[in-house]
């Protein structure tokens, strides 16, 4: 049992978050700067702005990020965590914020995981474990099927962030880096394995495993793509709501002429977020980790295993 501090823990992903701790043993801490709506969360609710979290992360043996735009936060809570020396994990997707958190934090003295969520974290593990032996390939393909993507405040709030820092272009990586471009954005079909099968996805639309696999892997070229249905629902935003997305996500790696899949279903793209960052702490706290610094989670954990773990919210 640990005591592991949630910033944002009022969220959406946050609520979670916070009970995916708790069915597991652990205390949560939940953090956030409205008093009235962490009253809600327990008595060891510690309200605290993005200035005061010394205090906050006081007896703390880890904290997860839950709290957008992380361009905005994930700076101050990791230094903060840094101070306090435990580890720090987010469920961070925006590409700009995770690359910004692997140059500053490279050399961290503990463990820095960013983007252990469904976008940036869950790839990463697919990715890698079906590469298996490779080190290296040609080029790595993540098709997202969603079935709908109805939007919180928090995702809507930090794709508004990412949109200011592009200037309103698209980003894809090839030739080994991050390129801004503002092409007109290709749509193609996607054969995604039964009972989804093919759907119109929206070619490069591009996520944190631009981030994150590149970062540990010697791969030129990663691209992601979503259903065309699902990129029309974020786009016309509104309130998240109903029955939550089901989804699948279709990973393709290629080199040599060689190529390997993996696919993994589930359901709640925000929910199944929760037992990756609760399972990423828990594995740090008992020493099952590779290394300290910034880490991707395909660098940090042993990528089957992990999966593995969340037979419970995904099937592979």
């Amino acid at each position: 049992m640990a005591d592991i501090a949630v910033y944002g823990a009022y969220g959406h992903t946050g609520q979670f978050v916070v009970t995916e701790l708790r069915e597991r043993g652990h205390v949560p801490i939940p953090l956030g700067r409205d008093e009235r709506k962490l009253r809600a969360l327990g008595p060891e609710a510690r309200a605290a702005t993005l200035d005061d979290l010394d205090r906050a992360l006081d007896g703390a043996d880890a904290v997860i990020n839950t709290a957008g735009p992380f361009a905005v936060t994930a700076g101050p809570v990791i230094e903060a965590a840094l101070r306090a020396r435990i580890p720090y994990v987010d469920v961070a997707a925006e590409i700009e914020a995770c690359t910004d958190t692997f140059t500053r934090y490279a050399g961290a003295s503990t463990v820095v995981v960013p983007a252990m969520a469904f976008f940036g974290g869950l790839g990463d593990l697919l990715v890698t474990a079906v590469m298996d032996e490779w080190t290296a390939a040609d080029e790595v393909h993540i098709a997202y099927g969603l079935s709908s993507w109805h939007p919180t405040a928090g995702t809507l709030a930090a794709g508004a962030v990412s949109a200011q820092r592009r200037a309103g272009r698209r980003v894809r990586f090839t030739g080994g880096r991050l390129r801004y471009h503002d092409d007109v954005q290709p749509t193609l079909q996607w054969p995604f394995p039964a009972p989804l099968g093919p759907r119109t996805v929206l070619a490069e639309f591009t996520m944190a495993d631009v981030v994150t696999v590149p970062s540990h892997l010697a791969v030129p070229e990663v691209r992601t793509y979503m259903t065309s249905r699902a990129a029309s629902d974020l786009a016309a935003g509104g309130e998240r709501g109903g029955a939550p997305e089901t989804f699948v996500v279709d990973v393709i790696v290629r080199r040599d002429g060689s190529e390997r899949r993996i696919t993994a279903t589930g359901q709640d793209i925000y929910a199944v977020s929760a037992p990756l960052a609760v399972e990423a702490v828990d594995r740090v706290l008992t020493g099952r980790v590779r290394g300290t610094g910034v880490l991707s989670a395909g660098a940090a954990f042993d990528a089957p295993g992990f999966l593995e773990a969340l037979s419970g919210h995904l099937t592979l």
